[in-house]
């Protein structure tokens, strides 16, 4: 079993990262960080073979602990779960040897292939004693998962893959409050007739559920919620 630590100053995305491990056989989440000084107290306790580290915490940024992580706990390897889309920050983490690198908000698949590939890679080392270069040749080049999901391309007309995945990722970051069609049309740069569309598909795949809100005053609220938490 892989022991993980989450490092996030956002409660509510930490426990949905948790509740994403829970999904995925052969790791468990051991320990929470809201900042970088409880990130390190954590790493010392020497419990920790992974850990999925924000690079935005309110004392220091992810990256400047990473050459610190390797200084101290080279054992732990590290993905980075993060919004940071800079150059800067993506060339840093991969100077320091990240294993996956993942913008937010995150969809359960893209977060279940970077654990899956993390956990074959690591059997990959423990099943070998010595290397050749045809077997470091395959552990350095291969894809992890035996086969790369190919994008879905039976959604109807208006319905973009990628899109799709932000939609959902977007609903998977806020479900308790859930989302009207005007928020997340805000959120993803649309109109909220394009926001609606994409949350009815997702009912429509039972991966969302909508109920009529009541506010203080005003005719109700449609909110879309995700479903499966």
């Amino acid at each position: 079993m892989i022991n993980v630590a989450i490092a996030e100053d956002d409660f509510r995305v930490a426990s949905i990262h948790e509740q994403f491990l829970e999904k995925v056989e052969g790791v468990r989440a051991v320990n929470k960080a809201l900042n970088a000084s409880q990130t390190m107290d954590h790493l010392a306790k020497g419990e920790t073979d992974l850990i999925l580290m924000d690079n935005y915490m309110p004392d220091e940024c992810g990256v400047s602990l990473l050459p610190l992580i390797r200084e101290k706990f080279p054992e732990v390897d590290i993905i980075m779960i993060t919004a940071a889309t800079e150059k800067e920050v993506v060339e840093a983490a991969l100077k320091y040897g990240v294993v996956d690198y993942l913008i937010k908000p995150v969809t359960f698949d893209r977060f279940q292939q970077a654990i899956k590939t993390y956990l074959e890679r690591k059997a990959f080392i423990q099943d070998h004693d010595s290397y050749n270069q045809a077997v470091i040749d395959e552990f350095l080049h291969k894809n992890g998962l035996k086969e790369k999901e190919k994008p879905n391309d039976s959604h109807p007309k208006g319905i973009d893959q990628l899109t799709l995945e932000k939609v959902e990722g977007l609903l998977a970051s806020d479900y308790q409050g859930g989302w009207t069609a005007e928020q997340m049309g805000e959120r993803m740069g649309a109109s909220r007739t394009t926001a609606r569309r994409y949350l009815e598909y997702l009912i429509s795949l039972e991966k969302a559920k909508a109920s009529l809100e009541y506010g203080m005053v005003g005719r109700p609220e449609r909110k879309y919620y995700r479903i499966g938490k």
